[in-house]
Protein backbone atom coordinates (compact mmCIF):
# COMPACT_ATOMS: atom_id res chain seq x y z
CA UNK A 1 0.00 0.00 0.00
CA UNK A 2 2.84 2.40 0.88
CA UNK A 3 4.47 1.70 -2.51
CA UNK A 4 1.17 2.45 -4.26
CA UNK A 5 0.83 5.80 -2.45
CA UNK A 6 4.42 6.72 -3.30
CA UNK A 7 3.82 5.85 -6.95
CA UNK A 8 0.61 7.91 -7.06
CA UNK A 9 2.42 10.89 -5.52
CA UNK A 10 5.18 10.62 -8.13
CA UNK A 11 2.65 10.47 -10.96
CA UNK A 12 0.81 13.50 -9.53
CA UNK A 13 4.07 15.45 -9.27
CA UNK A 14 5.01 14.73 -12.88
CA UNK A 15 1.51 15.69 -14.03
CA UNK A 16 1.65 19.01 -12.16
CA UNK A 17 5.04 19.83 -13.65
CA UNK A 18 3.76 18.96 -17.13
CA UNK A 19 0.92 21.51 -16.95
CA UNK A 20 1.33 25.13 -17.93
CA UNK A 21 1.64 27.58 -15.05
CA UNK A 22 1.63 31.28 -15.90
CA UNK A 23 2.16 33.55 -12.89
CA UNK A 24 1.01 36.80 -14.53
CA UNK A 25 -2.34 37.04 -12.77
CA UNK A 26 -0.77 35.88 -9.50
CA UNK A 27 1.44 38.97 -9.71
CA UNK A 28 -1.59 41.19 -10.38
CA UNK A 29 -3.52 39.78 -7.40
CA UNK A 30 -0.44 40.03 -5.19
CA UNK A 31 -0.08 43.72 -5.99
CA UNK A 32 -3.79 44.32 -5.40
CA UNK A 33 -3.42 42.77 -1.96
CA UNK A 34 -0.40 44.95 -1.14
CA UNK A 35 -1.65 48.19 -2.71
CA UNK A 36 -5.40 48.94 -2.33
CA UNK A 37 -5.21 51.88 -4.76
CA UNK A 38 -3.73 49.68 -7.48
CA UNK A 39 -6.98 47.80 -8.17
CA UNK A 40 -8.71 50.91 -9.48
CA UNK A 41 -5.69 51.92 -11.58
CA UNK A 42 -5.58 48.42 -13.06
CA UNK A 43 -9.29 48.56 -13.88
CA UNK A 44 -8.99 51.96 -15.58
CA UNK A 45 -6.08 50.79 -17.71
CA UNK A 46 -7.91 47.61 -18.75
CA UNK A 47 -11.06 49.62 -19.54
CA UNK A 48 -8.93 51.89 -21.69
CA UNK A 49 -7.45 49.16 -23.87
CA UNK A 50 -10.56 46.96 -23.99
CA UNK A 51 -13.03 49.68 -24.99
CA UNK A 52 -11.74 51.30 -28.21
CA UNK A 53 -14.96 53.26 -28.80
CA UNK A 54 -14.59 55.45 -25.71
CA UNK A 55 -14.22 59.22 -26.31
CA UNK A 56 -10.52 59.04 -25.57
CA UNK A 57 -9.81 56.59 -28.34
CA UNK A 58 -11.89 58.49 -30.88
CA UNK A 59 -9.93 61.62 -29.99
CA UNK A 60 -6.38 60.24 -29.97
CA UNK A 61 -6.38 56.97 -31.87
CA UNK A 62 -5.72 58.64 -35.23
CA UNK A 63 -2.40 60.01 -33.98
CA UNK A 64 -1.02 57.04 -32.10
CA UNK A 65 -2.69 54.02 -33.69
CA UNK A 66 -0.01 51.91 -35.40
CA UNK A 67 -0.93 51.68 -39.09
CA UNK A 68 1.87 49.38 -40.28
CA UNK A 69 3.85 46.43 -38.98
CA UNK A 70 5.46 47.42 -35.68
CA UNK A 71 9.02 46.38 -34.80
CA UNK A 72 9.73 45.76 -31.11
CA UNK A 73 13.38 45.87 -29.92
CA UNK A 74 14.14 43.01 -27.50
CA UNK A 75 17.01 42.58 -25.07
CA UNK A 76 17.56 39.09 -23.66
CA UNK A 77 19.04 38.92 -20.14
CA UNK A 78 20.43 35.41 -19.53
CA UNK A 79 20.80 34.76 -15.78
CA UNK A 80 22.50 31.42 -15.24
CA UNK A 81 23.73 29.65 -12.12
CA UNK A 82 25.52 26.92 -14.10
CA UNK A 83 26.49 26.12 -17.66
CA UNK A 84 23.32 24.08 -18.22
CA UNK A 85 21.19 27.21 -17.67
CA UNK A 86 23.30 29.41 -19.95
CA UNK A 87 21.09 29.18 -23.04
CA UNK A 88 22.96 29.60 -26.32
CA UNK A 89 22.65 32.34 -28.91
CA UNK A 90 21.17 29.71 -31.22
CA UNK A 91 18.44 28.85 -28.69
CA UNK A 92 17.62 32.54 -28.29
CA UNK A 93 17.29 32.82 -32.06
CA UNK A 94 14.81 29.92 -32.12
CA UNK A 95 12.62 31.80 -29.65
CA UNK A 96 12.82 34.98 -31.69
CA UNK A 97 11.86 33.01 -34.81
CA UNK A 98 8.81 31.55 -33.05
CA UNK A 99 7.63 34.98 -31.91
CA UNK A 100 7.98 36.42 -35.39
CA UNK A 101 5.98 33.58 -36.91
CA UNK A 102 3.29 33.49 -34.21
CA UNK A 103 2.68 37.26 -34.18
CA UNK A 104 2.49 37.42 -38.00
CA UNK A 105 0.29 34.29 -38.37
CA UNK A 106 3.10 32.57 -40.25
CA UNK A 107 3.42 29.54 -37.96
CA UNK A 108 3.44 26.38 -40.05
CA UNK A 109 1.25 24.46 -37.58
CA UNK A 110 -1.69 26.88 -37.92
CA UNK A 111 -3.81 24.70 -40.24
CA UNK A 112 -2.97 21.48 -38.41
CA UNK A 113 -3.83 22.84 -34.96
CA UNK A 114 -6.65 25.33 -35.55
CA UNK A 115 -9.97 23.74 -36.57
CA UNK A 116 -11.58 25.06 -39.76
CA UNK A 117 -14.43 26.55 -37.70
CA UNK A 118 -12.03 28.90 -35.88
CA UNK A 119 -9.62 29.79 -38.69
CA UNK A 120 -11.66 32.82 -39.91
CA UNK A 121 -11.15 34.45 -36.48
CA UNK A 122 -7.34 34.29 -36.72
CA UNK A 123 -5.34 37.52 -37.04
CA UNK A 124 -1.93 38.67 -38.14
CA UNK A 125 -0.91 40.81 -35.15
CA UNK A 126 1.43 42.84 -37.39
CA UNK A 127 4.23 42.80 -34.84
CA UNK A 128 7.80 41.67 -35.39
CA UNK A 129 10.57 41.36 -32.83
CA UNK A 130 14.27 42.10 -33.29
CA UNK A 131 17.31 41.70 -31.07
CA UNK A 132 18.37 45.18 -30.00
CA UNK A 133 21.31 46.50 -32.01
CA UNK A 134 22.12 49.31 -29.61
CA UNK A 135 22.00 49.95 -25.88
CA UNK A 136 20.03 52.87 -24.39
CA UNK A 137 23.31 54.82 -24.50
CA UNK A 138 23.66 54.15 -28.24
CA UNK A 139 26.49 51.58 -27.98
CA UNK A 140 26.38 48.68 -30.47
CA UNK A 141 24.90 45.51 -28.98
CA UNK A 142 23.93 41.94 -29.87
CA UNK A 143 20.74 42.29 -27.84
CA UNK A 144 21.95 39.59 -25.43
CA UNK A 145 23.34 40.15 -21.92
CA UNK A 146 24.74 37.26 -19.89
CA UNK A 147 25.36 37.19 -16.15
CA UNK A 148 26.24 34.36 -13.81
CA UNK A 149 24.20 34.35 -10.59
CA UNK A 150 24.54 32.37 -7.38
CA UNK A 151 23.06 28.88 -7.03
CA UNK A 152 20.63 30.29 -4.46
CA UNK A 153 19.51 33.19 -6.70
CA UNK A 154 15.74 33.85 -6.45
CA UNK A 155 14.85 34.46 -10.09
CA UNK A 156 11.17 35.27 -9.53
CA UNK A 157 11.80 38.13 -7.11
CA UNK A 158 15.24 39.41 -8.10
CA UNK A 159 15.55 39.09 -11.90
CA UNK A 160 15.44 42.90 -12.42
CA UNK A 161 17.63 43.89 -9.45
CA UNK A 162 21.39 44.38 -9.38
CA UNK A 163 21.75 40.78 -8.17
CA UNK A 164 20.05 39.86 -11.44
CA UNK A 165 20.34 42.24 -14.39
CA UNK A 166 18.58 45.64 -14.44
CA UNK A 167 16.23 46.40 -17.30
CA UNK A 168 17.17 48.45 -20.30
CA UNK A 169 14.76 51.39 -20.61
CA UNK A 170 11.36 49.59 -20.60
CA UNK A 171 9.78 52.45 -22.54
CA UNK A 172 12.06 51.61 -25.50
CA UNK A 173 12.78 47.88 -25.16
CA UNK A 174 10.96 44.65 -24.37
CA UNK A 175 13.15 43.11 -21.68
CA UNK A 176 13.21 39.30 -21.51
CA UNK A 177 14.89 37.66 -18.52
CA UNK A 178 15.75 33.96 -18.87
CA UNK A 179 16.64 31.89 -15.82
CA UNK A 180 15.59 29.26 -13.31
CA UNK A 181 12.03 29.82 -12.04
CA UNK A 182 11.82 26.37 -10.48
CA UNK A 183 9.68 23.40 -11.45
CA UNK A 184 6.21 24.97 -11.47
CA UNK A 185 6.27 28.48 -13.02
CA UNK A 186 6.93 28.73 -16.75
CA UNK A 187 6.91 32.52 -16.86
CA UNK A 188 5.09 35.79 -16.27
CA UNK A 189 4.84 39.25 -17.82
CA UNK A 190 3.21 42.34 -16.38
CA UNK A 191 0.12 43.76 -18.05
CA UNK A 192 0.46 47.40 -19.24
CA UNK A 193 0.86 49.71 -16.26
CA UNK A 194 0.82 46.85 -13.72
CA UNK A 195 4.52 46.47 -12.86
CA UNK A 196 5.22 47.66 -9.29
CA UNK A 197 8.36 49.39 -10.55
CA UNK A 198 9.41 50.36 -14.07
CA UNK A 199 12.38 48.02 -13.85
CA UNK A 200 10.20 44.93 -13.40
CA UNK A 201 8.29 45.45 -16.66
CA UNK A 202 8.89 42.74 -19.26
CA UNK A 203 8.94 38.95 -19.57
CA UNK A 204 10.50 36.65 -16.96
CA UNK A 205 10.71 33.08 -18.32
CA UNK A 206 12.02 29.70 -17.20
CA UNK A 207 15.02 28.46 -19.17
CA UNK A 208 13.24 25.09 -19.60
CA UNK A 209 10.33 26.74 -21.45
CA UNK A 210 12.33 29.01 -23.72
CA UNK A 211 12.87 28.48 -27.43
CA UNK A 212 12.75 25.14 -29.24
CA UNK A 213 16.18 23.60 -28.66
CA UNK A 214 18.82 23.22 -25.97
CA UNK A 215 17.32 23.53 -22.48
CA UNK A 216 13.67 23.58 -23.64
CA UNK A 217 11.74 20.61 -22.26
CA UNK A 218 8.57 19.06 -23.72
CA UNK A 219 5.67 19.77 -23.70
CA UNK A 220 6.84 23.41 -23.49
CA UNK A 221 9.60 23.24 -26.11
CA UNK A 222 8.00 25.06 -29.05
CA UNK A 223 8.47 28.62 -27.80
CA UNK A 224 4.80 29.25 -26.99
CA UNK A 225 5.37 30.26 -23.35
CA UNK A 226 6.96 33.48 -24.60
CA UNK A 227 4.17 33.95 -27.15
CA UNK A 228 1.59 33.58 -24.36
CA UNK A 229 3.34 35.80 -21.81
CA UNK A 230 4.09 38.59 -24.30
CA UNK A 231 0.36 38.50 -25.05
CA UNK A 232 -0.08 39.58 -21.42
CA UNK A 233 2.60 42.25 -21.90
CA UNK A 234 0.39 43.68 -24.66
CA UNK A 235 -2.73 43.58 -22.46
CA UNK A 236 -4.33 40.21 -23.22
CA UNK A 237 -6.01 38.16 -20.50
CA UNK A 238 -6.63 34.43 -20.27
CA UNK A 239 -9.89 33.35 -21.98
CA UNK A 240 -11.48 32.55 -18.62
CA UNK A 241 -10.73 35.99 -17.15
CA UNK A 242 -11.51 35.95 -13.44
CA UNK A 243 -12.76 32.37 -13.61
CA UNK A 244 -16.47 33.12 -13.59
CA UNK A 245 -18.70 33.23 -16.63
CA UNK A 246 -19.61 36.81 -15.68
CA UNK A 247 -16.03 37.98 -16.21
CA UNK A 248 -14.12 36.46 -19.14
CA UNK A 249 -11.24 37.99 -21.10
CA UNK A 250 -13.31 40.87 -22.52
CA UNK A 251 -12.72 39.77 -26.13
CA UNK A 252 -15.88 39.07 -28.11
CA UNK A 253 -14.47 36.47 -30.52
CA UNK A 254 -12.93 34.18 -27.86
CA UNK A 255 -15.74 31.97 -26.44
CA UNK A 256 -16.12 32.39 -22.68
CA UNK A 257 -14.82 29.61 -20.42
CA UNK A 258 -14.74 29.35 -16.65
CA UNK A 259 -11.29 27.78 -16.31
CA UNK A 260 -8.20 26.83 -18.26
CA UNK A 261 -7.65 23.87 -20.58
CA UNK A 262 -4.53 21.74 -20.17
CA UNK A 263 -2.56 19.24 -22.24
CA UNK A 264 -4.03 18.64 -25.74
CA UNK A 265 -7.86 18.46 -25.70
CA UNK A 266 -9.83 17.01 -28.57
CA UNK A 267 -11.92 19.39 -30.67
CA UNK A 268 -14.72 20.18 -30.04
CA UNK A 269 -14.74 20.45 -26.26
CA UNK A 270 -17.32 22.11 -24.04
CA UNK A 271 -15.78 20.81 -20.81
CA UNK A 272 -15.18 24.31 -19.39
CA UNK A 273 -17.38 26.31 -21.76
CA UNK A 274 -19.75 28.85 -20.21
CA UNK A 275 -22.20 28.04 -23.01
CA UNK A 276 -22.07 24.75 -24.92
CA UNK A 277 -21.85 25.19 -28.69
CA UNK A 278 -21.14 23.06 -31.74
CA UNK A 279 -17.54 24.30 -31.92
CA UNK A 280 -16.94 24.40 -28.17
CA UNK A 281 -14.06 26.27 -26.53
CA UNK A 282 -11.17 27.96 -28.35
CA UNK A 283 -8.60 26.10 -26.25
CA UNK A 284 -6.02 26.26 -29.07
CA UNK A 285 -5.70 30.03 -28.60
CA UNK A 286 -2.26 31.22 -27.48
CA UNK A 287 -3.72 32.66 -24.28
CA UNK A 288 -5.04 29.34 -22.93
CA UNK A 289 -2.96 26.79 -20.97
CA UNK A 290 -2.68 23.90 -23.43
CA UNK A 291 0.68 22.40 -24.44
CA UNK A 292 2.87 24.31 -26.89
CA UNK A 293 2.03 21.96 -29.75
CA UNK A 294 -1.70 22.51 -29.26
CA UNK A 295 -1.91 26.35 -29.37
CA UNK A 296 -1.58 28.20 -32.66
CA UNK A 297 -3.32 31.57 -33.04
CA UNK A 298 -4.56 34.95 -31.82
CA UNK A 299 -7.94 36.38 -32.87
CA UNK A 300 -8.94 39.68 -34.48
CA UNK A 301 -10.50 40.74 -31.18
CA UNK A 302 -7.24 40.12 -29.37
CA UNK A 303 -5.41 42.10 -32.05
CA UNK A 304 -7.69 45.09 -31.34
CA UNK A 305 -6.64 44.98 -27.68
CA UNK A 306 -2.95 44.85 -28.60
CA UNK A 307 -3.39 47.74 -31.04
CA UNK A 308 -5.04 49.79 -28.28
CA UNK A 309 -2.12 49.01 -25.98
CA UNK A 310 0.30 50.21 -28.64
CA UNK A 311 -1.76 53.40 -28.92
CA UNK A 312 -1.46 54.20 -25.22
CA UNK A 313 0.50 52.52 -22.43
CA UNK A 314 3.13 51.05 -24.77
CA UNK A 315 3.11 53.80 -27.40
CA UNK A 316 6.77 54.63 -26.69
CA UNK A 317 7.81 51.33 -28.29
CA UNK A 318 6.63 52.67 -31.65
CA UNK A 319 9.39 55.27 -31.74
CA UNK A 320 12.21 53.27 -30.16
CA UNK A 321 15.50 53.22 -32.02
CA UNK A 322 16.62 50.05 -30.25
CA UNK A 323 16.97 48.17 -33.52
CA UNK A 324 17.87 51.01 -35.88
CA UNK A 325 17.86 54.78 -36.04
CA UNK A 326 14.41 55.95 -37.14
CA UNK A 327 15.30 59.56 -37.90
CA UNK A 328 12.07 60.96 -36.47
CA UNK A 329 11.23 64.48 -37.49
CA UNK A 330 9.87 66.95 -34.93
CA UNK A 331 6.23 66.46 -35.97
CA UNK A 332 6.37 62.67 -35.55
CA UNK A 333 8.09 63.02 -32.18
CA UNK A 334 5.42 65.42 -30.89
CA UNK A 335 2.63 63.20 -32.21
CA UNK A 336 4.09 60.34 -30.16
CA UNK A 337 3.11 62.15 -26.93
CA UNK A 338 0.15 60.22 -25.49
CA UNK A 339 -2.34 60.77 -22.65
CA UNK A 340 -4.12 57.71 -21.22
CA UNK A 341 -6.37 56.22 -19.93
CA UNK A 342 -9.10 58.52 -21.14
CA UNK A 343 -11.74 58.91 -19.69
CA UNK A 344 -10.08 58.67 -16.27
CA UNK A 345 -11.39 58.91 -12.72
CA UNK A 346 -8.38 59.45 -10.45
CA UNK A 347 -5.28 59.68 -12.61
CA UNK A 348 -3.96 59.60 -16.16
CA UNK A 349 -0.52 59.23 -17.71
CA UNK A 350 1.40 61.52 -20.06
CA UNK A 351 3.98 59.59 -22.08
CA UNK A 352 6.59 61.43 -24.15
CA UNK A 353 9.14 58.94 -25.50
CA UNK A 354 10.87 61.16 -28.05
CA UNK A 355 10.29 64.80 -27.04
CA UNK A 356 11.49 66.50 -23.86
CA UNK A 357 8.59 67.94 -21.85
CA UNK A 358 8.64 69.35 -18.33
CA UNK A 359 5.24 70.82 -17.45
CA UNK A 360 1.52 70.42 -18.11
CA UNK A 361 -1.28 72.91 -17.46
CA UNK A 362 -4.86 71.68 -17.11
CA UNK A 363 -7.80 73.98 -17.92
CA UNK A 364 -11.53 73.40 -17.39
CA UNK A 365 -14.11 74.02 -20.12
CA UNK A 366 -14.40 77.68 -18.97
CA UNK A 367 -10.72 78.21 -19.74
CA UNK A 368 -9.73 78.43 -16.07
CA UNK A 369 -6.36 76.95 -15.03
CA UNK A 370 -7.13 74.26 -12.44
CA UNK A 371 -3.84 72.37 -12.12
CA UNK A 372 -0.17 72.64 -13.03
CA UNK A 373 2.31 69.81 -12.67
CA UNK A 374 5.98 69.31 -13.42
CA UNK A 375 6.88 66.37 -15.69
CA UNK A 376 10.12 64.60 -14.83
CA UNK A 377 9.79 61.14 -16.43
CA UNK A 378 9.10 59.57 -19.82
CA UNK A 379 5.82 58.35 -18.26
CA UNK A 380 4.24 60.81 -15.81
CA UNK A 381 1.25 60.13 -13.56
CA UNK A 382 -1.19 63.05 -13.18
CA UNK A 383 -3.62 62.89 -10.25
CA UNK A 384 -7.04 64.40 -11.06
CA UNK A 385 -9.04 62.91 -8.19
CA UNK A 386 -9.89 66.37 -6.83
CA UNK A 387 -11.23 67.68 -10.15
CA UNK A 388 -14.94 67.72 -10.93
CA UNK A 389 -16.41 65.48 -13.62
CA UNK A 390 -16.06 66.99 -17.08
CA UNK A 391 -13.76 67.75 -20.00
CA UNK A 392 -10.34 69.31 -19.40
CA UNK A 393 -7.83 70.74 -21.85
CA UNK A 394 -4.08 70.23 -21.58
CA UNK A 395 -1.20 72.45 -22.62
CA UNK A 396 2.16 70.71 -22.52
CA UNK A 397 5.44 72.64 -22.36
CA UNK A 398 9.19 72.27 -22.35
CA UNK A 399 11.26 75.03 -20.74
CA UNK A 400 8.37 77.46 -21.11
CA UNK A 401 7.84 76.71 -24.83
CA UNK A 402 4.46 75.27 -25.88
CA UNK A 403 4.79 71.72 -27.31
CA UNK A 404 1.32 70.20 -27.67
CA UNK A 405 -2.33 70.49 -26.62
CA UNK A 406 -4.61 67.58 -25.73
CA UNK A 407 -7.75 66.89 -23.74
CA UNK A 408 -8.81 64.51 -20.98
CA UNK A 409 -12.27 63.51 -19.73
CA UNK A 410 -12.72 63.15 -15.95
CA UNK A 411 -15.47 60.67 -15.18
Amino acid sequence: MKKQITLLMAVFSLTAMAQRKCATMDKVHERMANDPAFAEKHKEMMDYIYNPQTPRNVFNRGINQPATVVTIPVVFHVLYANSAQNVTDAQIQTQLDVLNKDYRKLNTDFTAVVPAAFRPFAADMEIVFCKATRTPAGVASTGIVRKQVSASFNMENNYYKTSGDPAWDPSKYLNVWIGNLGSTILGFAYLPGDAPTIGEDGLCINYTAFGTTGTAVAPFNKGRTATHEIGHYFGLDHPWGDGSCNGDDGVADTPATYQEYYNCPTFPSNTYACTSTTNGSMFMNYMDYVDDACMAFFTAGQKAVVQATLSGPRVSLLTSNGCAALGLNDVEAIQAIACYPNPASKYFMISSPQTQIDEVEIFNDLGQLVKTQKLTQVNNEINIESLATGTYYLRIYNQGEFVKSDKIIKK
